[in-house]
Formats: C-alpha cells, structure tokens, sequence
C-alpha cells in the first residue's frame, strides 16, 4: 500500500522539475486574482494523490474523474498566466540555449530597423515637458486586434512626430503608439490593463496597460509619466520605474539588437 513511498534518483528529478515549474507559474500568478484558484487545484490534486494511496476506491476515482478534465479547465481560467509563462520560457531559452542563436541570426536580418535614436529623442523630451506617453515596441507585427481600437498611421518612425502624437491638444495623445520596426503602425489605442492586485498605489493607467500588454506579447513598453516626470519600461509584466535615457537605450538594444548585430545606425 505505500510502495509510492519507495523512489530513486529519477524520482527525485522528476520532484525536482515539477517543483522549479510550478515555483515559476507560482511566481507569475503570484499577486493575481488566480492565485486562490492555484491553491485550490494544487490542494486537490494532493487529496486525489493521498485518495489513491489509501486505496479508497470510490472517492478516487470520482476525484479521477474531475481531474481528467482539469487540464482543459486550467487552460481555460489560467489562459493569460499560460500564455505569460510560455514567453518566459521562450526568451529565457533564446538566451541560454546556442542553437536558438542560429535561428536568431537569420530571424534578426530581416527585422530591427527600429530607430532607436528618435525614439530616445523623443523620451527625452516628454520627459522633461512632463508629457504623458505610452509607447509599445515589437519586432513582430503581433497587434492586430490592439490596432482596431485606435487610429492607424504606417508612417515612419520620427522623435518629432512622436512628440506631436502626445502633446496634451492632440487628437491623437490618450492611448498607446505601436511601434512595428521601423514604422509607427497605429496611435491613440486602448491596451488591456494587468489583473494583478499587487501593484503599488501610484502606478497609474499607462503603467497597468503596459504591464498588462507585455503579459500578452513579447514586446516593450515604454511608460513617460507625466505626475513625475519618469521614464518606466515594461516586459514579461514586469515594470522598472525611473531609469535614465542611457539605460533605457541598452534595454531596448539588448532586446531587439542581441550579439551586436544589426545595431542600428547612430
């Protein structure tokens, strides 16, 4: 009855992995209204393990039964964590893993013209002026559905027209900018904010929507607060408050510009 007891070195790798993976879901969920749903299919999945080591037929295998279905449930009220957690993974492989670097450098030579200078340019600028703002990065044209909400432009990307887009009389300055490359794809959009509930108090709007855009994509979100006057980013949903112009310029390089190759032009 208690052979499950009995269990070697593989068992203990096996303990090993599931542990380091559900640490990680844990450490993405953690501060989210999902986090009580975690507890509860963790703890009945125990139960239904100690069920079927006690050998009590009956419970186990009504508790076999619901369990049977669990996975499609999870799947459904976890589908932003899963989706969350499978972006960590990817870009955590993509920087420990060498053969992701093959792929990297043929991927890497038809994207990047992102122009990192009038983008930084710009930051600066409404900095200074205390202008909010709120710009989204990507190297992938992945915002399809985002673009629907606001006004599309395809118009390449300049420090000038960046600043005209967020000045307070613009038609154009309550939402977020698009930046696909090297082109403005679309301005003035509503991003899904973050559900997480442990957030400090003076994070506004542009923060949560920016959290809660790099939850969903693999992008960048750069956040200009204009109570303050910071410069924030965003990824994987996680923000950084108050960095300066030169460190906000080796975030997005170390992000879209990997191994030194395709810088972009100074």
């Amino acid at each position: 009855m208690l052979r499950f007891l009995e269990f070697g070195l593989i068992d203990v790798i096996d303990i090993f992995l599931v542990a380091y993976l559900f640490y990680q879901f844990f450490m993405i969920i953690r501060g989210t209204a999902a986090i009580n749903i975690f507890y509860v299919i963790i703890g009945a999945y125990f139960i239904w393990l100690l069920v079927k080591a006690l050998n009590m037929q009956l419970l186990s295998t009504i508790l076999g039964h619901i369990m049977s279905v669990g996975v499609i449930a999870i799947l459904i009220v976890f589908q932003q964590e899963v989706r969350r957690f499978l972006l960590m993974i990817g870009s955590k492989s993509q920087e420990n893993f060498k053969f992701n670097k093959f792929f990297d450098y043929f991927r890497k030579k038809v994207e990047c013209n992102i122009p990192i200078e009038e983008i930084l340019t710009a930051c600066d600028y409404l900095k200074e002026k205390k202008t909010g703002a709120l710009i989204v990065i990507s190297d992938n044209d992945i915002f399809e559905n985002y673009y629907q909400s606001g006004q599309k432009l395809n118009a390449t990307v300049n420090a000038h027209l960046l600043q005209t887009i967020f000045f307070k009389n613009s038609p154009l300055h309550d939402g977020a900018v698009f930046i696909v490359r090297d082109k403005i794809t679309a301005a003035s959009c509503v991003l899904p904010l973050t559900e997480r509930t442990d957030l400090p108090y003076y994070l506004g709007l542009r923060h949560r929507a920016a959290i809660g855009i790099t939850e969903n994509t693999d992008s960048l979100a750069i956040i200009v607060s204009e109570e303050r006057g910071q410069i924030s980013f965003a990824e994987y949903g996680k923000v950084i408050i108050g960095v300066e112009i030169p460190t906000l310029k080796q975030k997005i390089e170390s992000k879209f510009f990997k191994n030194g190759k395709n810088q972009p032009k100074a």
